[in-house]
């Protein structure tokens, strides 16, 4: 699987010293963390004490090629040159400090933990972003350790930073939910090239006969096995769509490196391009390119968010349907510590990667658009789809939007894809989250979120909140304790 569509973090650390102290602090706990760390993390020797350090110390990690900072508190530090290296530095920042306890508390205290406060207040005057992590202070590997959290914050940060989301064509009729204002993208510093269906035809009749589509129908092949091959005679059509977008994404990111898509893919797809494009927006995905289904900006985004967090393959989903209470009774109930409205069955067309389903899966054909557009007669352009359960796993339930009053809000979730029979159709599967109805009732309704969610399959909410929080959101719900009332939520229900 590649995953050239995610940035590589190339972590630099800066120690700094206020000069009432020892440098000599600073310095030698800075290699005791390089040391801790291990390789792939670039030693700045520099360490900033005044401003014209902190121009001298950016110069060096920018020729050192680090996209992403560590700036280490080894004493008490000089809040306006530290805080001056979050300002000037391009990718994003981290501050940790250093605890107490490798030197006597005469010559040989630092006073960092006192640092942070000052750090803090100095980043809130100039209105910057910076990741600390909750306990920000720590020994040279407690340090290490915190750094090592800090590279999936770091590759989604860049990776929204550096992103383009490309779209075709208007959302279906009816799904105006995933709206999707330009302004929040533009707060985020993502950027959006939205096309028509018809740039989208032609760009596809153009490769007819692409000569690289042997190869792609025999990687498919491969994927797909003899048993989800169904239709062999319909890879060529997808193959040469597969193609189409790549080859779009390439002549089309312009200054960006990264890129996802956000596609209209019913009603008028099928029947023009002669199938359904999920299974190919699936191996898409699973390459950490996401293609949204539904012209799904905002879903795109988050998306693409999982991948640079996980380093891999997401997935985006309707919140679809409640699990009957035959099937928990008869599957869950006993056998898993979830209540019924604990569950419920997150679904779509077929747009899961075949890494994350059952081994069952294969390519079939979308019974809803069949009967929409083949009068439910024998399946020809309806057919596309990638089909079965999602395969038992970990999950993080998230999802980044813009509001119809153009405030950013998400939301996350943590829980797990039951290792249960669906007894449906589509790419589906039957999740698990603690108090999901009241999730569902207090956050995803009460402050109308669309359908679609984002997908992670790891347990990965730890990072996504950071993102969100690095990114300046200040609405992140989550599934809160039976004891945490939401503020909506009915004392006397």
């Amino acid at each position: 699987m590649s995953f050239n569509n995610i940035p590589e973090v190339k972590l630099g650390i800066i120690a700094v010293s206020r000069d009432c102290f020892p440098i000599a602090l600073s310095t030698s706990r800075r290699e005791a963390i390089v040391q801790a760390y291990g390789e792939g993390l670039y030693n700045c020797p520099v360490t900033v004490e005044n401003e014209t350090d902190a121009v001298k110390a950016l110069a060096d990690v920018e020729q050192a090629g680090c996209n992403a900072l560590v700036v280490y508190l080894g004493n008490f530090g000089p809040e306006t040159p530290e805080t001056l290296l979050a300002q000037k530095f391009s990718g994003p920042v981290m501050y940790i400090a250093a605890a107490e306890g490798d030197g006597d508390l005469i010559n040989g205290r630092g006073d960092a933990f006192c640092g942070v406060l000052n750090c803090s207040y100095n980043l809130g005057l100039r209105h910057l972003n910076a990741y600390l992590p909750e306990y920000p202070v720590g020994t040279a590997q407690e340090c290490a350790g915190m750094i090592r959290e800090f590279v999936p914050i770091a590759r989604a940060i860049i990776g929204v930073k550096n992103l383009k989301i490309i779209t075709f064509g208007p959302r279906p009729q009816d799904f105006f939910a995933c709206n999707a204002p330009i302004q929040g993208l533009y707060q985020l510093g993502v950027e959006v090239e939205e096309n028509s269906e018809l740039d989208l035809l032609v760009s596809y009749k153009a490769h007819a006969g692409d000569p690289r589509i042997p190869e792609v129908c025999a990687d498919m092949a491969q994927e797909l096995g003899v048993t989800g091959n169904r239709y062999p005679e319909l890879l060529p059509r997808m193959a040469q769509f597969e193609l189409t977008l790549l080859d779009w994404a390439e002549k089309h990111k312009g200054a960006r490196q990264y890129v996802a898509f956000a596609d209209k893919c019913w009603p008028a797809f099928p029947e023009q391009f002669g199938f359904e494009p999920c299974y190919v927006n699936s191996r898409l995905a699973a390459r950490g390119i996401p293609v949204a289904c539904e012209v799904d900006i905002y879903g795109a985004l988050s998306e693409y968010i999982g991948a640079c967090v996980t380093g891999d393959a997401v997935t985006l989903l309707d919140i679809n349907n409640s699990v009957p209470k035959s099937l928990y009774d008869q599957d869950i109930a006993g056998k898993f510590d979830y209540r019924l409205t604990d569950t419920f069955m997150g679904f779509h067309c077929g747009n899961t990667p075949a890494c994350k389903m059952c081994a069952d899966r294969a390519v079939k054909y979308q019974l809803i658009q069949n009967r929409l557009l083949e009068n439910g007669g024998e399946p020809d352009f309806t057919r596309g789809t990638l089909e079965g359960d999602i395969a038992a796993s970990p999950i993080t339930f998230y999802r980044l939007q813009c509001d119809s009053d153009g405030i950013l809000r998400s939301y996350i979730a943590q829980g797990e894809v039951l290792p249960v029979a669906t007894r449906s159709f589509g790419g589906i599967g039957i999740f698990a989250i603690r108090e999901m109805g009241r999730f569902y009732r207090h956050v995803l309704v009460q402050k109308r979120y669309p359908h679609h969610g984002a997908v992670a399959f790891a347990h990965c909410g730890k990072a996504i909140f950071e993102v969100f929080k690095y990114l300046g959101i200040q609405d992140i719900a989550y599934n809160q304790p039976a004891n945490l009332p939401y503020p909506t939520e009915n004392p006397f229900a």
